[in-house]
């Protein structure tokens, strides 16, 4: 595929999964994709490799990148041994946390392993108020005794969380500058500026447990890759440079899945497609997301059991991914995941060792997966490999290995049916009025299967469906966002104090992007998160006079809620958005179509459908072509099929759009 020249620096975008790593490379006038298998110990060996496979070791490029370091340390507990170092009588926040209980009648649950040990938490007599006035200072020598028993100790990262610290950062920096310049600080007021203790102290500790790997991590990408630069992408959807991403650990731990978003909302836009329902399958997981013009984002999301109060995508997870794991529990129920067989050994096709039957060896042996078409033909899986694995289940079950794999199939399917409800119809949105969207290697033959279970007519296949995460890199721009906490009344504010306030973050983001901006006058979007006096959780309102955001406020809530209060407004936290202005960054039109038979390479049998199945090569295809399924589409990343009752229509841009037929409604 080609796409008009926009300049000439080459763009390297690159997701790192749990099975796959993978590239999209734009070199000003064409686009070129690549897989290579991941190697989890080590992340940067398999983008090297991928950059000697593209040709581009003694190249300049620009390499924009999505990580699962952060992430993977978080939820395997591998981070570094962090010391927490806030106020007296309050060491014990984040053990206590909110008290959710996740086995309500549970009277003796176990507690989740701590992220600081109990001994690694250090406690100063010292107080702000609420209303940020100093009511006991910090003294020197108590300074210097935290000193000396942190150098006894020798965590390798410092977490600073003092109380109202967002009010006042200033005893926060005291305790900062008189650290060790060669540790890791980790400091609230700088990572969290918000109210909420918990959560804030959460947020801080997180970031010091993994910004070392982080750190670490880029450091070693940066002396092999040899790139010009290198950006990684954020939870909220923009970027940041190599060089500040260590120091915003806690903002990378959704850096992936934010740029498959992004690579959707992109992708899809083309085709006039805004209200997008988009679940990216790949190896290891499913990523489920609600676009309504617009990416969402959350202040309350999680990462395994933490809470991680900074901006990110707000999406749904799940463990069930083309290497989820088929199992049979003691009482004959077929289960799948969440245990994955990765990258190594990876599915019992790939011949590479794996023995356990996983939901890619059930589509190969459904005929849904061609053995010689896999990664365009430079994979060849091992159909006997596959059906050896399924056989022990097909045996537990009393079912035929074809039975057992289609049953494996769609247990997977209802995991996933339920995670697009968890985003769609629990929030209040109908998902009939939604495109289903589908990207990651293994959401193309299961995209059909659960439109038909949430009853939607319109689906999309985007072009490099496959890889879509790494072309969200390339799309993505540079972005910060900056949060202030200042609670007060809304019939009390000062506007224009506020407004001073949000400026000064405004500076502030500028300030820190610098040379990311590159020159650009930056797009700057004010916000203020707003909640009835007495409530605990708010709502985010766009800036503007303060009676048109108390009037916003309340039909907002009475739209998520059902109904409005006749109860003061309280404006609690300021947020700035900045982000630099995107590169008009075009993919061609495709081909018009000659004939609705372009492209086919043959037929096939698929199991469970009596009559041969035709296979369509994807880039052979034209705009406008159309093809009634049951049908095969395949492409070097991924399968897509098209299923008996649907039809598939290619657009203008190359994306499948499939179609529910009316006569099977």
């Amino acid at each position: 595929m080609t796409i008009e020249k926009l300049t000439s620096s080459i763009y390297l975008g690159v997701d790192t999964g749990g099975t796959f790593t993978d590239f999209v490379l734009f070199d000003g006038i064409c686009v070129r994709v690549h897989k290579v298998l991941s190697t989890p110990a080590a992340p940067e060996q398999a983008i090297l490799q991928g950059i000697k496979e593209l040709g581009l070791e003694n190249k300049q490029f620009q390499l924009i990148h999505g990580s699962t370091v952060a992430t993977n340390a978080v939820l395997e507990g591998k981070g570094v041994r962090t010391a927490y170092i806030t106020n007296q009588g309050f060491a014990d926040i984040l053990q206590i946390g909110r008290q959710a209980r996740r086995e309500l009648y549970n009277l003796q649950p176990v507690p989740p392993e701590p992220l600081v040990d109990p001994a690694d938490c250090y406690q100063l007599d010292t107080r702000l108020s609420a209303q940020g006035e100093l009511l006991k200072p910090l003294t020197d020598a108590e300074l210097s005794c935290l000193i000396k028993q942190l150098q006894n100790n020798t965590p390798q990262a410092i977490a600073i969380n003092l109380l109202f610290s967002f009010l006042d950062d200033g005893q926060e920096k005291q305790i900062e500058a008189a650290l060790p310049g060669d540790i890791y600080v980790s400091r609230s007021s700088k990572i969290l500026a918000e109210y909420k203790e918990y959560e804030r102290g959460m947020a801080t500790v997180l970031n010091a447990y993994v910004g070392p790997l982080m750190q670490g991590y880029l450091q070693r990408l940066e002396q092999h890759a040899h790139a010009d630069s290198i950006a990684v992408m954020q939870s909220a959807g923009g970027t940041i440079g190599a060089q500040q991403a260590g120091q915003h650990a806690v903002h990378l731990l959704l850096s992936g899945p934010a740029g498959g978003l992004k690579g959707a909302q992109f992708v899809a836009g083309l085709g006039g497609h805004k209200q997008l329902l988009t679940f990216d399958m790949g190896g290891t997981s499913t990523d489920v997301a609600l676009i309504d013009d617009a990416i969402v984002l959350t202040s309350e999301g999680h990462i395994g059991d933490y809470p991680v109060a900074v901006p990110m995508v707000d999406m749904h997870t799940i463990g069930a991914g083309g290497g989820s794991i088929a199992r049979v529990d003691a009482g004959g129920l077929l289960l799948v995941g969440p245990e994955s067989a990765g990258a190594d050994p990876g599915p019992a096709c790939y011949g590479r060792g794996g023995q356990l039957p996983t939901v890619t060896d059930a589509n190969l042996v459904l005929g849904r997966l061609r053995a010689d078409a896999f990664l365009g033909g430079g994979m060849q899986l091992d159909l006997a490999a596959a059906q050896q694995a399924i056989k022990p289940l097909a045996e537990k079950i009393q079912l035929s290995i074809e039975q057992t794999a289609a049953g494996i199939v769609q247990v997977a399917n209802e995991h996933m049916v339920r995670a697009l409800q968890v985003m769609s119809v629990q929030r209040g949105a109908d998902p009939r009025e939604f495109t289903l969207v589908s990207f990651g290697g293994a959401g193309g033959l299961h995209v059909c299967a659960l439109a038909d279970a949430l009853q939607m007519t319109s689906a999309l296949v985007p072009v490099q469906a496959g890889v879509l995460s790494a072309l969200g890199m390339l799309v993505a721009v540079p972005a910060r966002e900056m949060s202030r906490t200042c609670t007060q009344l809304s019939m009390y504010a000062n506007y224009h104090d506020l407004q001073a306030s949000l400026d000064e973050l405004k500076q502030q983001a500028i300030t820190e992007m610098g040379d990311e901006l590159a020159g650009q006058v930056p797009e700057c979007l004010y916000s203020v998160d707003c909640r009835y006096q007495g409530q605990s959780f708010t709502l985010n309102i766009p800036w503007q006079t303060l009676d048109d955001i108390q009037q916003a406020f309340h039909q907002l809530h009475e739209q998520r809620y059902g109904h409005a209060l006749n109860i003061a407004v309280e404006l609690v936290t300021l947020r700035v958005s900045v982000r630099g202005k995107a590169s008009r960054f075009e993919l061609p039109e495709c081909p018009s179509f000659l004939s609705n038979e372009q492209g086919r390479q043959g037929y096939v049998q698929l199991v469970g459908v009596d009559n041969d199945v035709p296979v369509f090569q994807r880039d052979l295809m034209g705009a406008g072509q159309q093809i009634i399924g049951p049908a095969l589409i395949v492409e070097t990343i991924s399968t897509t099929y098209v299923a008996s009752g649907w039809y598939c229509a290619v657009e203008q841009y190359g994306n499948l759009r499939l179609v529910k037929s009316i006569a099977e409604d």
